[in-house]
């Protein structure tokens, strides 16, 4: 049976987006959660017992798990790709990691696309902005917008050059998050976090710091596990650029010390 696409992965980022679709039975999916499995069945996609089941007759992949799966889950597709399938990395790590799952995706005759999510799925659901880069990056576009995506752009035909855009940016985001739960966790244990955030009100104007502040400390409860590793990715891709990831080191940790506190973090 043909099918438009396939997903692996099937956590926040897959299940809103096969939702806001309606992909139904033109998707099917995989995870490695039964939960996630059963909750593919009840969305009304094909929920498949493999990998390899879920890539059947698809002409296009969506690789939509955590960073530290990603090379993994593109290894392991690869032995399952008929020629010229587009597997669409959404995953956030470093651009060598993408070239890495690249040359395998490749070599078995698969066609590889290096896609950056830029924002938070919800509530922006398919209208989420994406950067594609790759030489198949638009052919893949074409196959994103038939599916439901609105706000997709090719950055290149390079394989991480979406993927460095993306962590890149991350340094300062998930920075500014982790920088945020610092200052708020001395500012409450000395006593002054309404003074210390009307003083951050009073030089800035454009967002309220106790929004903002709520906001971070949110994201990271929420997904700080996720983030950690994702800024893992982002400290390799420094490295690569030759620069040392001081902040983002520090980041990994606090992203991740507050997502294990919360035991969340574990979806995309």
């Amino acid at each position: 049976m043909t099918r438009k696409l396939a997903l692996i992965g099937y956590g926040e980022a897959g299940s809103t987006f096969a939702r806001a679709g309606g992909w139904g039975k033109d998707a099917a999916g995989y995870d490695l959660l039964a939960a996630c499995r059963e909750a593919l069945a009840t969305d009304g996609l094909v929920s498949a017992a493999t990998v390899g089941e879920a890539l059947v007759g698809t002409p296009l992949v969506l690789s939509l798990v955590t960073a530290d799966e990603a090379l993994g889950v593109a290894r392991d597709c690869a032995r399952f790709l008929a020629p010229g399938t587009l597997f669409c990395d959404m995953n956030s790590v470093a651009p060598d990691t993408k070239r890495e799952a690249a040359a395998a995706v490749e070599a078995a005759g698969g066609r590889y696309v290096d896609v950056a999510v830029l924002a938070p799925v919800n509530p922006a659901c398919l209208a989420v902005p994406l950067m594609l880069s790759g030489a198949a990056a638009g052919k893949a576009e074409a196959l994103l917008r038939a599916a439901g995506f609105t706000n997709t752009r090719v950055v290149g035909e390079e394989v991480g050059r979406a993927s460095a855009i993306k962590m890149i940016r991350s340094v300062m985001v998930k920075g500014l998050e982790a920088l945020t739960d610092e200052m708020m966790v001395a500012a409450s244990a000395a006593g002054v976090a309404d003074e210390v955030l009307a003083s951050l009100d009073a030089s800035e104007k454009t967002v309220p710091w106790r929004t903002r502040a709520a906001y971070n400390l949110e994201r990271m409860a929420t997904h700080g596990t996720r983030r950690a590793a994702e800024m893992e990715e982002a400290a390799r891709t420094l490295i690569a650029l030759g620069v040392a990831p001081v902040m983002t080191r520090a980041t990994v940790l606090r992203q991740r010390e507050v997502g294990l506190k919360n035991g969340k973090g574990e979806s995309q």
